[in-house]
């Protein structure tokens, strides 16, 4: 989660879509934390419904500024994915506009067990039985075999962002794409196993989902090394390498913006494990993530 949104319009602007939208899907909101997205660009609260609780999320953006891609990912999920992937269900959404924005609401089941982190990075030690990472295992060798024209990622952006924060030379074309989650974090993910926030699916460098995950456990070696244990076949590969460092890349790029900056020194130093060699110093990229 992000924090409340420093500007009181868009928080009153959000809230009050938020309540509209409970309204048009006779909802009423549960007690419970607000879940803000980056920028105030997403709200999600608990709500009850007639057939019992749920989570109600509402979207926002440009209506000259939509991205397909992260506009529809939850209900292309909804449809395209298999029912064996663990995941809250979408049970119906309803787009609106007004005069400067599109909305959507979107009401899913609620999460029955309980999220592991507040955020991305990890920062505690969760307790995570085999049980639990057999299901990952499982889970995410099920959205690979998923056919998708869907792009979490673009070579573009990968040729751009690669090259700036982590040097030249260096070979940045994909060798390999398979379908990811695209967003696998520790705020993401939950115990027993579900995969929240499917905005972002889509194809990806092969390893990309674990190479996130990998990534943002760098503050708890414990876990860290847990996730290269269980995905040592994905991480050891020269994919899986390629992979990290993309992930590193965006990190570092969102670094720049003020985010993960407890990752910049670990993600840093990572990457110059991979190449052999020092990574330039950071700096600002003036190319949108796509």
């Amino acid at each position: 989660m992000w924090p409340e949104p420093d500007d009181p319009d868009t928080t009153r602007r959000m809230r009050e879509a938020h309540r509209r939208a409970r309204t048009r899907l006779r909802v009423r909101p549960a007690p419970g934390l607000e879940a803000w997205g980056w920028g105030g660009r997403t709200l999600g609260q608990a709500v009850t419904t007639p057939t019992g609780d749920a989570w109600l999320r509402l979207a926002c953006t440009p209506p000259d500024r939509t991205d397909r891609t992260f506009w529809d990912g939850g209900a292309t999920a909804e449809q395209e994915l298999p029912r064996a992937i663990p995941r809250p269900r979408l049970r119906r959404w309803i787009d609106w506009p007004d005069e400067t924005w599109t909305y959507r609401a979107e009401l899913y089941d609620r999460v029955e067990g309980h999220l592991i982190a507040p955020a991305a990075t990890l920062t505690t030690t969760p307790e995570l039985g085999d049980e639990w990472w057999n299901s990952l295992r499982t889970a995410v060798d099920s959205i690979a075999r998923i056919a998708t024209e869907r792009r979490t990622i673009h070579q573009h952006y990968i040729d751009s962002a690669m090259r700036h924060f982590l040097g030249v030379p260096l070979d940045t074309g994909v060798q390999s794409w398979k379908t990811a989650h695209g967003d696998l974090h520790w705020a993401n993910l939950a115990t027993p196993l579900e995969i929240i926030d499917w905005e972002g699916w889509g194809l990806a460098p092969t390893g990309y989902d674990i190479a996130s995950l990998v990534t943002h456990s760098l503050l708890i070696p414990s876990i860290n090394e847990r996730v290269r244990h269980e995905f040592a076949d994905l991480l050891d590969s020269p994919a899986g390498r390629f992979a990290e460092l993309v992930t590193i890349t965006e990190n570092l790029h969102s670094a720049t913006q003020g985010s993960n900056l407890q990752l910049v020194e670990p993600m840093s130093a990572r990457a110059e494990a991979i190449l052999g060699r020092p990574i330039p110093e950071l700096r600002p990229l003036h190319t949108r993530r796509p």
